[in-house]
């Protein structure tokens, strides 16, 4: 999909960061069938691109996402429950990409994150909230219940019964908060968001692209196998990487105690 293609997310790429912003600013950035389309198509591009190192997700206006989008979902022809199945397809295999893709993925929080935007969030390698950012489940409020991996990620995160409790109380959370429970890893002043979203970009591009894949597979698979299993796949992940030419600098690097050069 070109960039030019995109109606409800802006995709740029610069310094070899791609910036990936929803972009339905008078409708709370809500995921409809389009902007989850667009952000799958726009995943793709940026896993794709040999140019783009990372990827940093952000909304356009004062809220990052109020979720799902109940308006379009009521209002289709085919009724609620055949689109939100459409929906979740697309926005499930964002999410998945999302998370598979070796290049670390930085979601910067510029408002409210409600629903599928708190779930989206909550998938992502970083978390950099403005300090006017707000999370909160919201789906039991709208008698609902979670998708986008929030039952996946969050409990994982915050522990099961904090999770439970965001997910049938709606409380809502602060950015400070959401920093305590270790769901963002940063709380910065709303106008210094994207300068450090970039700046911790800019700091793990200078690294090991193919390491930071590789460390990501691993916490991942890592979650579900035996301990034994688990020891494999960090023997076969280590012995792979030092073959590569990443691995062999680094190391070198290191015995000549000078400062890597990573391939680009």
């Amino acid at each position: 999909m070109n960039h030019s293609e995109y109606q409800h997310i802006v995709l740029e790429v610069r310094n070899r960061i791609a910036w990936v912003t929803l972009n339905r600013p008078n409708d709370a950035n809500a995921f409809d069938l389009a902007l989850s389309k667009e952000l799958l198509y726009a995943l793709l591009d940026c896993d794709a691109s040999e140019e783009v190192l990372a990827v940093i997700i952000t909304g356009n206006g004062k809220m990052f996402s109020a979720g799902g989008d109940l308006k379009a979902f009521m209002g289709s022809e085919q009724g609620a429950s055949y689109c939100l199945k459409e929906v979740t397809v697309y926005l499930h295999s964002a999410i998945a990409k999302m998370v598979r893709m070796a290049k670390p993925v930085i979601i910067a929080v510029n408002g409210v994150a409600a629903g599928a935007g708190m779930s989206l969030a909550c998938a992502g390698d970083f978390i950099i909230a403005s300090e006017k950012a707000k999370f909160t489940m919201a789906y039991t409020k709208a008698g609902l219940t979670p998708d986008a991996a929030s039952t996946y990620f969050l409990p994982r995160i915050v522990g099961m019964n904090r999770a439970i409790e965001l997910a049938t109380t709606n409380r809502v959370l602060t950015a400070q908060e959401a920093l305590e429970w270790g769901i963002a890893y940063q709380v910065v002043p709303a106008d210094q968001l994207m300068e450090k979203a970039e700046a911790l970009a800019a700091a793990l591009t200078s690294g090991s692209v193919q390491a930071f894949g590789a460390v990501k597979k691993l916490m991942h698979i890592g979650w579900t196998s035996t301990l034994e299993t688990q020891m494999e796949n960090e023997a076969a992940m280590i012995a792979n990487i030092s073959t590569t030419a990443d691995g062999q600098e680094g190391m070198q690097a290191f015995l000549e105690k000078r400062s890597p050069v990573f391939n680009r």
